[in-house]
């Protein structure tokens, strides 16, 4: 090809494009006219690519084809151009020669022309092989589509990635990939500079169920999946809908960025707002009226991708007969889903509404809202009234779940996602996707609200104790959690009316408190912590502390230690809620400080431990005399021990590992104690050693090879790197533990322990016949923890004898280290959460690979 052609068709290509492009940005912007320049690109690009293909002398056999986005036949004005340039069975593209020299010559024509692709030049058989071993690669030959050459070879490509193709394992793969996608976005669609195409509840939350229909043959649009019962007329309406108000988002920010930018960045909020013709109105920007249809759209697709997912994984990995236990008359318990027992249950009762988010905190093993419940929810936004929001049975409903004894972060979070929440509270729905202007927020007023009422929960957690212990021990004391929640829950819903939101929210909180039957002195404490929410955090940062007038007049708002622990507690939880950048320890410290200065000048004595915990310190320093042991026996441990130890453990367990380890702090051997459990049959079992990347897997090892089952096991690190680690064991075929066994557990696991070499494969014990009938879909969960500084591994699955060591197995293998575990049993159905840390953690492919790995592990036998 000369160079004057080269050039003409760099110009036609260009000049095209921006024509294109240009009427786009002059149109009426609607979803039409959106899908009209995806397609009307595509195809530009497409013609572009068979004139220089045509001209670079690649053999006959040979073939062109469109992957990943650009496969779909559908291209953003700066979306990547992805090609595969497929070759016949042995020809070797590396090997110099006219093949080679013919590739080389067209992807350097196609730059040259002004085509910024992304290529790959393989065989049929190297693309078969590339996408076994990478689920990216799989992804993007999924969609793939010919543009010109041997239509044979292309044909033959599809035949054969289709029969390659593993549905279940595909569904697996790109499930945890949009686990870690959604953790990168903070697991939410209300980031304040969205990427309306990877962030959950964007484009690509749309594009994965596609994928995986496509995967299983079950459709490739919307009309398609609902024909085939996965999805009704309706819901295929709403997320075509949805998905074109995306499209059309994410088309604008590319004309008007002129580059390929899928972040709704600041700089181009006003600039895409004004190319859709939004101007400001009442006070709200013109970039606010377009990310109010971001989100709404978002929060839609939020909503129909789960009920979708769902269904799609029920019909991928086969319809099995879920275990089904009847809740009420009105919920079931589907294999840890909770499900509407009927379908029109709403429509009956709507009080359901309301209760179905009670259930979900109180029926033990729930771990989430069924596709039927989801898609009942979905139906049910019309019967949300004024009438059925001043309903006295609904408020009691509210008032039951935010006093429930747990789950309320997931049960409010659900009900925003659902958008109950907004239309029980309506001063809530008005600031649902509400965005604020400032460098302190990351997230919509909405979501920082739902991060803030976490965040307090959360102190009110022993398992949490680590992350900031001065707030766990204050909330220990704290009597009626309920008070700190409703204030969260206001504390800015009154942002963007205009006017101090403190003041406003008040002013609500008070209506919500008198509506909902709270006392006048509980009534005033919420009102009072909404109004002066902002109050410490001033002070502490703006004021000096040295000050006594300073002090005197935080007391003077205050009042009493009773009113000054809950806005502290309420501070704390705000300033974390905002970034998770913002909150560091020079902050941690100003507050503290401040709240220690106040409680003096308020007569109050500062708290420097938790009265919970001394209470029980002194009840095991009792237990100690009890047992002649000299005063101070415990100090030597206790010293190296965090307040998170002293939380997981009663007085008696504090009073037996001293006894036993008092001696052992710095022991270079490992140390192990058991007796008869206290608290049932069985054994409760101590183990103390320096810590190692597999001692947790060596100790369950052990039990697995003796046959104990691990009912529950509490792990600690000690501030000097000792494992101090406690197990509650039994003997299923035993009828009873003897004393004599206690001696027999200590000497041979501490030998197991001493041991060196690989790991033994973990045991594949009998199914019982609950499991085998009724399996329970393993769900696991890798998430960073409040600091960043360690990870919360979450694993449910069905229960069976060796699961503890198979997961303790792979993370030895990848030298990760156990802070924290919590084992739950619940029947035949186990919840485990481990705190855990290391190198490896930190890379997203390896993450993946441990993830896979322990579904692995955990998976029934075959």
């Amino acid at each position: 090809m000369a160079t004057t052609p080269i050039v003409e068709l760099r110009r036609q290509f260009k000049q095209g494009k921006q024509a294109l492009i240009d009427a786009f940005l002059e149109a009426r912007p609607t979803t039409t006219t959106s899908s009209r320049l995806l397609r009307t690109l595509a195809r530009h690009v497409d013609d572009t690519l068979r004139l220089v293909w045509a001209e670079s002398g690649l053999p006959a056999g040979a073939c062109l084809a469109a992957v990943g986005g650009y496969g779909r036949g559908e291209l953003f004005p700066h979306s990547d151009v992805d090609v595969l340039v497929l070759l016949p069975d042995g020809i070797d593209s590396m090997q110099p020669g006219p093949v080679r020299d013919a590739v080389e010559r067209f992807i350097t024509t196609c730059w040259d022309v002004g085509l910024e692709i992304g290529s790959s030049v393989r065989t049929v058989p190297e693309c078969v092989s590339e996408a076994a071993g990478d689920v990216t690669i799989q992804t993007a030959l999924l969609e793939a589509r010919s543009l010109t050459g041997d239509a044979r070879l292309f044909r033959r490509l599809v035949k054969h990635l289709a029969e390659a193709m593993d549905p279940k394992a595909f569904l697996r793969a790109k499930t945890l990939e949009a686990v870690q996608r959604h953790t990168k976005f903070d697991d939410t669609p209300y980031a304040l500079e969205p990427n309306c195409k990877e962030s959950p509840g964007g484009l690509r939350d749309l594009q994965l169920l596609i994928w995986l229909a496509r995967a299983a043959g079950l459709g490739k649009t919307w009309k398609e999946l609902s024909q085939r019962g996965l999805i009704t007329p309706f819901e295929s309406q709403q997320l075509k809908r949805n998905e074109g108000q995306l499209a059309l988002i994410r088309a604008r920010l590319h004309a008007v960025a002129g580059r390929r930018e899928d972040r709704l960045v600041f700089d181009l909020q006003d600039a895409v707002a004004r190319s859709f013709g939004f101007k400001p109105t009442g006070g709200q920007r013109a970039s606010e009226v377009l990310m109010r249809r971001y989100y709404w759209a978002a929060k839609a697709v939020t909503q129909l991708h789960q009920i979708l997912l769902l269904n799609l994984e029920e019909r991928i990995n086969g319809a099995q007969q879920a275990q089904i236990h009847r809740i009420d008359e009105q919920f079931e318990d589907r294999a840890g889903m909770l499900e509407v027992a009927s379908d029109d249950l709403y429509q009956r009762d709507p009080s359901a509404i309301l209760r179905t988010f009670l259930v979900f905190q109180q029926a033990p093993g729930i771990k989430g809202l069924s596709a039927r419940t989801l898609r009942a929810l979905y139906n049910a936004r019309k019967l949300m009234t004024a009438r059925w929001r001043n309903d006295p049975v609904n408020r009691a409903t509210f008032m039951a779940i935010l006093q429930a004894q747990r789950g309320h972060t997931h049960a409010l979070r659900l009900m925003n996602q659902t958008s109950v929440l907004g239309r029980y509270l309506w001063v809530f729905r008005a600031i649902v996707g509400q965005m604020q202007h400032d460098l302190f927020h990351v997230y919509t007023v909405d979501q920082h609200i739902l991060m803030v009422l976490r965040n307090v929960r959360r102190f009110f957690i022993p398992e949490h104790a680590h992350e900031y212990p001065f707030c766990s021990q204050l909330a220990s004391q704290w009597d009626a959690p309920h008070l700190l929640y409703i204030a969260a829950l206001f504390h800015d819903v009154a942002k963007g009316r205009g006017g101090d939101h403190s003041d406003l929210g008040a002013v609500d909180v008070r209506r919500f408190c008198r509506q909902h039957g709270l006392d006048a002195e509980d009534t005033q404490l919420c009102v009072f912590l909404v109004q002066h929410h902002l109050t410490l955090s001033r002070v502490a940062q703006k004021e000096d502390l040295s000050d006594p007038e300073v002090i005197t007049r935080v007391a003077g708002v205050v009042g009493n230690v009773r009113y000054l622990t809950a806005l502290y507690l309420l501070t704390v939880a705000d300033i974390r809620g905002t970034s998770p950048k913002v909150w560091n320890a020079w902050k941690g410290k100003l507050l503290e400080d401040l709240f220690r200065l106040t409680a003096r000048a308020l007569g109050g004595a500062p708290l420097n431990l938790d009265a919970e915990i001394e209470n029980r310190k002194q009840e095991a320093r009792q237990a100690l005399a009890l047992h002649a042991m000299l005063p101070g026996t415990e100090a030597p441990l206790w010293q190296t021990l965090t307040v998170s130890y002293f939380a997981r453990h009663d007085a008696a367990e504090l009073a037996w590992h001293a006894r036993a380890l008092w001696r052992h702090v710095q022991t270079t051997v490992p140390v192990v104690r058991a007796r008869p459990s206290p608290v049932g049959e069985g054994l409760q079992v101590l183990v103390y050693s320096p810590d190692r990347p597999d001692l947790f897997a060596r100790i369950c090892g052990y039990f697995d090879t003796a046959g104990f089952n691990i009912l529950d096991a509490k792990v600690h690190t000690t501030r000097q790197g000792f494992a101090l680690d406690t197990f509650q064991v039994i003997q299923p075929d035993a009828e009873g533990l003897h004393r004599d066994l206690v001696t027999l557990v200590e000497t041979q696991l501490a030998l197991a322990l001493a041991a060196e070499g690989p790991l033994p494969e973990p045991r594949r014990g009998r199914l019982s016949r609950r499991v085998k009938s009724f399996p329970y879909t393993t769900r696991i969960g890798l998430r960073p923890d409040e600091k960043a500084t360690a990870w919360l591994l979450s694993i449910s699955t069905s229960d069976r004898a060796g699961l503890l060591y198979a997961i303790a197995r792979v993370l030895a293998r990848h030298r990760i280290n156990l802070q924290l575990a919590k084992i739950t049993t619940l029947g035949e159905r186990v919840e485990d959460t481990f705190l855990i840390d290391g190198p490896a953690l930190q890379q997203n492919k390896t993450q993946l690979q441990i993830e896979s790995e322990l579904l692995d592990a955990v998976s029934l036998p075959a």
